[in-house]
């Protein structure tokens, strides 16, 4: 494996992880989101990663597969005098649990940190090796 394809594999993997800090912000924003007018609240998005190929060498990246939605259950909390309470008094709020998604933001921001850090070492090291040839 070249020192350049290091590149090409972490900053695949910072694209990845930038693409789950988004998801992982409208999530959170979205926590205490209760139903809107089509009765249907926020779920929870997950990002899925895959392998990649890198090029014609062996190595290989990380890219996002898709987004998908949670499927488990809203959370309905009991508020009678809520606007959008159903006939029982409960409102529907979104499926998000804010302790999972503070764990999600925390993971995949200490593995941008992590890939950010890979490519400064290699550029380092490349760096030094052009010198060795001065």
């Amino acid at each position: 494996m070249s020192m350049f394809t290091i590149f090409g594999v972490s900053g695949s993997a910072i694209s990845a992880q930038s693409q789950r800090l988004n998801v992982v912000a409208s999530n959170l924003a979205n926590v205490d989101a209760v139903a809107g007018p089509d009765a249907e609240p926020y779920k929870a998005r997950q990002v899925v990663f895959q392998t990649t190929l890198m090029g014609a060498e062996s190595a290989a990246g990380v890219a996002v597969r898709e987004v998908t939605e949670s499927d488990a259950p809203a959370r309905r909390v009991l508020d009678p005098a809520h606007p959008l309470a159903d006939e029982q008094g409960y409102v529907t709020h979104s499926n998000v649990n804010a302790v999972e998604e503070m764990v999600n933001m925390i993971s995949a921001s200490r593995s941008y940190q992590n890939n950010v850090e890979v490519m400064n070492t290699a550029k380092s090291l490349l760096l030094k090796t052009l010198q060795m040839g001065q």
